[in-house]
């Protein structure tokens, strides 16, 4: 897991306004300290999320002592430490037992996607995850 700098700014009659130095573009703000710390978090992950898809390597993260000595974050208020996943997660091999005839038909159905069986396996995984999140709680 990476952990990067975000700044928060507060002029008079605004709003707590977030960056982030490694990540030209991203910012935020909320009516509150926390709230900005919380969509912070948030808005990393969605620049993260594209610059992914985008195919953008990730910036180092800059070292605080660096951002505090920038004139440029001379107007800061609070730096908070905001954390991504790694961008390249470790995958680990595991074992299962599936009925035979079920693990013929998972074969069927990755061979017609051009998937292995792995691949399909995590992806029908992760749908129902994501399928799960947005479902309203009862």
């Amino acid at each position: 897991m990476a952990n990067y700098i975000a700044v928060v700014h507060k002029a008079s009659k605004t709003d707590f306004g977030v960056s982030f130095p490694d990540f030209p573009g991203c910012i935020t703000a909320g009516q509150t300290v926390d709230e900005a710390k919380d969509l912070a978090q948030e808005a990393l992950a969605l620049h993260v999320k594209g610059m992914i898809e985008d195919g953008d390597e990730m910036p180092a993260p800059s070292k605080l002592e660096d951002i505090m000595a920038d004139a440029d974050y001379a107007d800061v208020i609070a730096y908070l430490v905001v954390s991504i996943p790694d961008t390249k997660p470790r995958t680990v091999r595991i074992n299962i037992t599936v009925p035979e005839m079920t693990l013929k038909q998972i074969d069927a159905a990755a061979k017609k996607r051009g998937m292995s069986r792995s691949s399909f396996l995590v992806h029908l995984a992760q749908n129902a995850i994501h399928s799960d999140h947005s479902q309203p709680s009862a």
